[in-house]
């Protein structure tokens, strides 16, 4: 061992000394106590058309398995949602805000690209495609302007302290994030700690998450990779890939029953912690009154 080495080993030594290690038996449970705060497994509808029958759990009924449809995305799950530009990421979440404020459930909305009044137009619109009078519950939907507040988007512990207060004052729970990579854009390599404090934050607030995620223009199109790299994947609980593909060969237009020159828009979930999913890449629809919908897999036929 080179003295270099000697020296960075006495100096470890030297500051255990002076700050023994402590242990921090708050993070230490049994199986029992950890049960005991652990959250039913249940499905939240989001109001997505081919959406909520993609997550199950498996049951056991008279001695056989069964797998059984959440209806939804699971309850107090954080997801990313990520893809390139115009591939319907902003359009899902508005969709899921919207429909679950129809419900009676109170929806924070932090808006990080666009201000507040812009959203809540587009708020406004998918109601009226959905069906639903925005009148009724417009004020079920919580903004949080972190486009247009610098204090907010730039100091995380701001933006968190803001929330806290939108999620104990309105009872809010469900949070959407439109976009996380605007609180990171100029310094990626923050990207796993500003994600990992607001994925902790909605764990400890027992919120449904929906966090949207750009892609960059060197990044696969169908892979969970986002701006931040795949760490930032890696720290939710799962992650649904929205890509747009153009047919420009003749095999892509057989594969597709589409001309060369279209363009088709394709949708996968990247892994679930919390319950089983859909494993198939399907197509994803957005119909002219701006809806998500999600469809068949690709090559047909239904099998998971």
């Amino acid at each position: 061992m080179g003295p270099y080495f000697k020296d960075e080993e006495r100096e470890f030594h030297s500051l255990e000394e002076k700050e023994k290690p402590q242990p921090d038996l708050s993070a230490v449970f049994t199986g029992s106590q950890a049960l005991e705060k652990a959250p039913e497994i249940k499905g939240v509808p989001t109001g997505i058309e081919g959406l909520d029958d993609l997550f199950f759990i498996v049951t056991q009924e008279n001695g056989k398995l069964q797998k059984k449809s959440l209806k939804g995305i699971p309850a107090y799950s954080v997801f990313n949602i990520t893809g390139v530009s115009d591939t319907g990421k902003s359009l899902m979440v508005e969709q899921f805000a919207v429909f679950r404020a129809s419900q009676g459930d109170s929806v924070a909305f932090i808006t990080v690209e666009s201000p507040a009044p812009f959203v809540v137009a587009a708020l406004k619109l998918r109601a009226q495609a959905m069906g639903l009078n925005f009148e009724e519950f417009k004020d079920n939907l919580i903004l949080i302007d972190a486009a247009s507040s610098t204090r907010i988007r730039e100091n995380l512990p701001d933006l968190l302290s803001t929330l806290a207060y939108v999620v104990k004052t309105y009872k809010v729970k469900y949070t959407v994030i439109d976009s996380i990579t605007g609180l990171f854009e100029n310094k990626e390599m923050l990207a796993r700690a500003v994600v990992r404090r607001l994925y902790n934050f909605m764990k400890k607030w027992y919120q449904t998450a929906l966090f949207v995620s750009q892609k960059r223009s060197g990044h696969e199109e169908l892979t969970a990779e986002a701006a931040g790299g795949y760490a930032v994947g890696h720290i939710v609980d799962g992650t649904m890939i929205l890509a747009k593909e153009l047919i420009d060969s003749v095999y892509k237009a057989k594969l597709h029953k589409k001309q060369i020159g279209d363009i088709v828009r394709l949708f996968r979930i990247d892994g679930c912690r919390m319950c089983g999913h859909d494993t198939k890449t399907r197509y994803l629809e957005i119909t002219e009154t701006g809806l998500v919908k999600i469809k068949e897999p690709i090559g047909g036929g239904e099998r998971r």
